[in-house]
């Protein structure tokens, strides 16, 4: 059965019609389809471009990935980084956070890392109220949760338990705390990490808690020319504390405010609405994705837009987020079945049949 779904990708593939770059009328040209100013346009990939070009000072030969997580940034979702150990993980989130000022005096955001262990608590994570002695009441004392930029490390590595600690953080951004339920700040942005390698003593994030996530990708490792580069320089340790923030909390939520207008044609819409609808009768996967991954393709997909410097969406925009938005919703029947891989063959196929 595994080999026969295996195969039928693979045909699927070699039979797509290639997909056209753009097209005009679903460009967004028309200016009476394009919800965004020039000028507005311009503005929001100047962040996303000082964003990029700053991040790349540390994180080198990884543009596409960090077009990703500005696209995750913009779109205000939370992304789950899964790579081995040693490849800037930790590093990418930290350089991001030096980049976004939270006031007018040009300081950094508040960055937290909580590094996930087995005897970790959830109260480790969201808080806890305290009993002071002096005022005879309970005080409550927030967790690392209260933050701006939060790194979960090794997510994996904790139980169901402490993991769903943050289903609600990242959900509703508020914690609930006894009968009390506090809100988060507005500007609140997740960076988890996973190492694939290693099983032993890890917990497998349950699909309530990975679906959360807007994108999981993958950073991959760096090219000879590039390591070398590394090696040399030490970027993390070198030029890291010296850069500074490029734009503020405020331009950042702007930008999520205005990115449903990002213009997409109805077409596309029903594209993405068909590629989701299509992993819930696919075959080999036992479990398909909720429409909530289509709001968050569709999200994801404008947000791309801007951070490439247009106030429309294209058919490569889906192809390129496609995978990385989608796969991790899904359950396979197969093992062997690549779900990244998957997707990309589905969303080939339903924009071939797209007329244009």
């Amino acid at each position: 059965m595994a080999k026969q779904i295996i195969n039928k990708s693979r045909k699927l593939q070699k039979n797509t019609k290639p997909v056209p770059r753009q097209n005009k009328i679903m460009t967004g040209k028309n200016k009476e389809n394009n919800h965004l100013a020039d000028h507005e346009i311009k503005k929001y990939h100047s962040f996303a471009l000082k964003l990029l070009d700053n991040l790349e000072k540390v994180i080198r030969g990884k543009r596409e990935c960090l077009e990703t997580v500005v696209t995750g940034l913009f779109a205000g979702g939370h992304i789950l980084i899964e790579d081995v150990p040693g490849l800037g993980k930790t590093t990418l989130a930290k350089t991001l956070a030096h980049l976004i000022s939270r006031s007018k005096k040009g300081k950094p955001v508040v960055f937290k890392r909580i590094q996930f262990t087995p005897d970790l608590l959830p109260y480790d994570i969201t808080g806890v109220d305290v009993f002071d002695p002096y005022s005879n009441k309970f005080i409550f004392s927030p967790g690392p949760a209260f933050t701006n930029i939060l790194l979960a490390d090794e997510i994996n590595r904790t139980t169901p338990k402490v993991q769903s600690a943050l289903l609600e953080v990242m959900a509703e951004n508020q914690v609930t705390v006894g009968n009390k339920t506090h809100k988060m700040d507005p500007f609140f942005f997740v960076i988890a990490t996973q190492n694939p390698v290693e099983t032993e003593g890890t917990y497998p994030l349950p699909l309530a808690q990975i679906d959360r996530f807007l994108m999981k990708i993958h950073i991959g490792y760096p090219s000879e020319e590039v390591e070398i580069g590394i090696v040399k320089e030490d970027p993390a340790l070198i030029i890291m504390p010296t850069i500074r923030p490029v734009c503020g909390t405020d331009d950042i939520l702007n930008i999520r405010n205005v990115v449903s207008k990002v213009y997409c044609d109805d077409r596309l819409i029903k594209t993405i609405v068909s590629i989701v609808s299509a992993t819930r009768h696919y075959r080999g996967i036992e479990l398909g994705a909720s429409p909530r991954a289509s709001i968050m393709l569709i999200k994801a997909a404008r947000a791309y837009a801007l951070v490439k410097g247009r106030g429309y969406v294209i058919d490569q925009d889906l192809v390129h987020l496609a995978p990385i938005v989608i796969a991790h919703r899904l359950r396979l029947k197969a093992i062997k079945l690549n779900p990244e891989t998957l997707i990309r063959d589905i969303t080939l196929d339903a924009l071939s049949k797209i007329a244009y």
